[in-house]
């Protein structure tokens, strides 16, 4: 009797515990049994003789690095080789082609002054400075060179990159953090997109061009700001864009965002990789051409491997705000600096185009635009031409053929440049990492347009392209 009233008041006990208290002990009681299970199935250590562990090594089969291609024609299985040096014309081991697959706008790899500084440089610094900017790899080109891009953009600092990618994909995250919001272009090209993930904020993209549809996005946020003025006090806001675009060939309308930096306090990074030595009365690019002040930009971002026909990139604007990048910049603190002959290159090439800019910049411009009317005239119809007439990047794509996959459009224009490359012209399909890129383009053939193209020249690369598209079309 004692034993069952024990059990009864046990019982009663457990009751006045509380449903959480109960909950508890059922908890630890399962994870106690979940153990106690979980030993007895854990796998017991095996040793192996010798014999018995060659022989499992010779049966192992790693799996490949890379997928395999199962397209016998794929371009990475038939990469082209250039023979000599690239200049307004090419060798890819047939003979030498006109150029038009190259960045290089202002041919500036062919300025005999350029050359020449870089080779008094290699014979003072040798190849390669073999270390990070902060760790023994800053020469006194390093330094020379980012005072002469201060002094040419009028700004207070610079701060240069060892190439070009790592510049946006570097200094965006420098500043913009978890928390913060950026408004960007959905068109901004590859670098732009890894710097945004990298910087892990809320990214809000605008349509291209879209000045509209810009403002209902910073006006929603700013109601957003209203509802929760804690959380707004604590978000920075950024926005991000390219002066001229590299998938697109258009122009920014750089002076309405610059009023909507004004009125919704953005923080304004600008891209200049592509309009540098191309747009403005002396090629300074997108500001020059709308003749917006540069402090009207928090952060100028420029790439040196398209115009500037050398390597590496260089963000400038105030000294408080860029030397926060000699710290935290990941591409600047850790990558090999630029080695010192391009440094000396870079910095010789700004002196040519500040000398000749004002010659250069309109005549490549008058290139840009005669191109493109005779583009228009000779390409047949199914041809779609995108960019600028002032732009030197065009774009030539099948968009029009919608009967066509993307993959089918891009077959079809690689037979394309084959064709081209017959008729003694070099051109390029646009390579894109389009399973990681936001908002890819359509296949295309990217033609770079240089300001040494004759007359005579322009009309023999359109007529190729035009009897080339005619010949694999029809």
């Amino acid at each position: 009797m004692s034993e069952k009233w024990n059990v009864y008041e046990s019982f009663q006990a457990l009751l006045e515990l509380g449903p959480f208290h109960i909950a508890l002990e059922v908890i630890l009681l399962a994870w106690v049994v979940w153990l106690l299970v979980a030993a007895k199935s854990r796998p017991r250590s095996i040793k192996l003789t010798k014999k018995e562990e060659e022989q499992l090594l010779a049966e192992w089969t790693p799996e490949p690095l890379l997928s395999s291609t199962p397209d016998p024609n794929h371009p990475a299985l038939h990469t082209r080789t250039v023979h000599g040096k690239l200049g307004h014309y090419v060798d890819l081991g047939n003979g030498p082609l006109l150029n038009l697959a190259s960045n290089d706008y202002l041919r500036f790899s062919e300025n005999k002054s350029i050359e020449a500084a870089a080779l008094e440089c290699l014979h003072q610094y040798g190849v390669g400075s073999c270390g990070p900017r902060s760790f023994y790899g800053t020469t006194a080109m390093h330094i020379e060179l980012e005072s002469r891009i201060s002094e040419f953009f009028n700004v207070e600092n610079a701060v240069m990159y060892a190439y070009g990618f790592s510049t946006m994909a570097s200094a965006i995250p420098c500043y913009a953090k978890s928390g913060d919001v950026i408004f960007v272009d959905e068109a901004v090209y590859f670098p732009i997109q890894r710097g945004l993930q990298a910087s892990r904020s809320r990214i809000l993209y605008f349509r291209h061009n879209d000045t509209e549809h810009l403002k209902e996005l910073l006006e929603q946020q700013a109601r957003d700001d209203k509802q929760d003025p804690k959380k707004a006090s604590a978000t920075r806001r950024f926005l991000v864009t390219e002066g001229l675009y590299f998938n697109t060939g258009d122009i920014c309308p750089l002076p309405e965002l610059v009023a909507f930096r004004r009125q919704y306090k953005l923080r304004f990074f600008l891209d200049e990789s592509c309009s540098f030595g191309v747009l403005g009365p002396t090629g300074k690019g997108v500001m020059e051409h709308y003749n917006i002040p540069v402090h009207e930009v928090d952060l100028l971002m420029c790439s040196l491997e398209y115009a500037g026909a050398t390597t590496g990139g260089f963000t400038a604007g105030t000294r408080f705000v860029v030397e926060h990048q000699r710290l935290s910049g990941l591409g600047y603190a850790f990558s090999a600096s630029l080695p010192p002959m391009l440094a000396a290159s870079a910095k010789q090439m700004l002196d040519v185009l500040e000398e000749e800019g004002s010659v250069l910049a309109p005549a490549l411009r008058d290139r840009c635009r005669q191109m493109h009317k005779k583009l228009l005239e000779a390409l047949p119809a199914q041809v779609t031409v995108v960019g600028l007439e002032v732009s030197p990047i065009k774009h030539l794509n099948l968009s029009a053929v919608t009967s066509l996959s993307e993959e089918q459009q891009e077959k079809t224009l690689h037979k394309v440049v084959k064709e081209v490359e017959e008729r003694g012209v070099a051109v390029v399909v646009a390579s894109l990492r389009r399973s990681e890129e936001l908002r890819p383009p359509p296949p295309s053939i990217r033609l770079g347009v240089s300001v040494k193209l004759t007359d005579q020249q322009i009309d023999t690369a359109v007529a190729a392209l035009a009897d080339a598209f005619r010949v694999v079309l029809l």
